[in-house]
């Protein structure tokens, strides 16, 4: 597979390639097309997985790359639906010793899925833009 682009700077998915034209898959769409050969261009230095992976919206590929496990990825939800949380009021929501709540809460705030915050003046977390949208795309599906 090869990462390629057309005349209209479109990037595909090279499925199979034969004389006169070549058959390609939109990565966000899944669909497949035949393309004349001469409007395709290889794209270097590009990772046909990676341009798989375009298909997926970035939030998600953001939460996806952060959340390990069930009980990260339920925080989260817990953060962006409930939240702004103290950390006291987590501590009780949560499952997890108090390191491990500070390890994963630590995680998801380098992905940018959790700031800090402010919560009736103790320290808390509230779920960033892009975790919200990244859980409201994967509640749809």
């Amino acid at each position: 597979m090869q990462t390629v682009r057309d005349g209209e700077d479109k990037t595909y998915l090279l499925v199979k390639r034969s004389a006169e034209s070549s058959r390609v898959r939109d990565p966000a769409t899944g669909e497949e097309r035949y393309v004349d050969n001469d409007e395709l261009v290889v794209v270097d230095g590009e990772s046909p997985l990676t341009t798989a992976a375009s298909g997926v919206p970035e939030s998600v590929r953001q939460l996806l790359r952060a959340v390990h496990d069930d009980r990260s990825l339920g925080l989260l939800a817990v953060i962006a639906d409930e939240g702004p949380l103290a950390v006291i009021d987590l501590l009780d929501a949560a499952d997890m010793c108090e390191s491990d709540l500070h390890g994963t809460v630590t995680e998801l705030r380098a992905a940018g899925l959790v700031d800090e915050a402010e919560v009736v003046d103790r320290r808390g977390y509230e779920a960033t833009d892009t975790a919200v949208d990244a859980l409201d795309f994967l509640r749809r599906e």
